[in-house]
């Protein structure tokens, strides 16, 4: 199995004639993603090279099609605006890679995702989705995965990548890797994620891979010392930072005392969750787990 994408999923993509739309469009397709329509208004009736039919508004691309995903990618002037028009249209998930939507915007958006409580959005400035073997939404690069027993979720795109990988590499396999992002607001956080995980029966190990900035991975800690049953291992980026650097993502900067790599290394070890010191050690701590549990 997989979490939130699967050969079943049906995606349409709003701004699919753009440059990024056009080009993650045809690597989604070629990676065996369902990808039923697009959306550009005033293009309605239209097709794209790939034949993808294109509709004037996410509306009718559902109705018309039966799209329930929606992969977001146009600027962050009317990213928001898209992500609603998607769950008015009924959208049960909605990848939004759009980096630089201003935090205010985000807030109002999220506010009406949860007002009709129907719609996961996952992103901003992520990198999506990819179930192994099975589809993708997003930007995240297929050759490095293949099937397995580990899910990962991470804030970070690139130490994503770099992790997949690496477990590929040991011989194991991935079932789902889900990029939240690393915005100030997002629309999935951590424990909104390993509860999937948790669920679902092919994942037996789950690697978290998070970065300084926020609670989130404290909030993750107690979340899997209540909650997991399945091992966890995790990892925290930007342990050199300095204090008030913004390194990358626009949440990840430690201030004061608040979101230092250290502070998130303790709450998750004290949660039971070992963690690597560096990605090239991830799945060595994920081979000992699955040994421990006969997996």
């Amino acid at each position: 199995m997989s979490i939130l994408v699967d050969e079943n999923t049906k995606v349409v993509v709003s701004g699919i004639t753009g440059g990024d739309g056009a080009f993650h469009t045809g690597l989604m397709i070629d990676y065996g993603t369902q990808v039923v329509a697009g959306v550009k208004p005033g293009g309605g009736g239209q097709k794209t090279d790939r034949g993808v039919p294109i509709f004037d508004t996410v509306a009718e691309a559902v109705e018309k099609t039966g799209a329930n995903a929606q992969f977001v990618v146009v600027g962050p002037r009317f990213a928001p605006d898209s992500i609603v028009e998607g769950a008015a249209a009924g959208i049960e998930l909605i990848v939004c890679i759009t980096e630089f939507i201003p935090v205010q915007d985000m807030i109002q958006t999220m506010r009406y995702l949860k007002s009709t409580g129907k719609t996961r959005l996952v992103g901003p400035n992520c990198p999506g989705i990819l179930s192994s073997g099975k589809g993708k939404i997003g930007i995240i690069p297929a050759s490095s995965f293949q099937p397995g027993p580990v899910g990962v979720v991470s804030r970070s795109g690139t130490l994503c990548y770099e992790i997949v990988d690496s477990l590929t590499r040991a011989g194991l396999g991935q079932t789902t890797a889900v990029g939240i992002g690393g915005d100030p607001v997002l629309g999935s956080s951590f424990i909104d994620i390993l509860p999937l995980f948790e669920a679902d029966p092919e994942t037996k190990a789950v690697v978290l891979v998070g970065e300084i900035g926020g609670s989130d991975e404290e909030i993750a800690a107690e979340y899997i010392k209540n909650h997991m049953t399945k091992p966890v291992v995790g990892f925290v980026g930007g342990r050199s930072a300095p204090p008030g650097k913004r390194m990358g993502h626009a949440g990840a900067i430690v201030s004061g005392t608040s979101g230092s790599a250290q502070g998130k290394v303790d709450a998750l070890r004290a949660a039971g969750v070992p963690v690597a010191d560096t990605t090239a050690e991830v799945a060595g701590l994920i081979r000992q787990a699955l040994s421990r549990i006969g997996a």
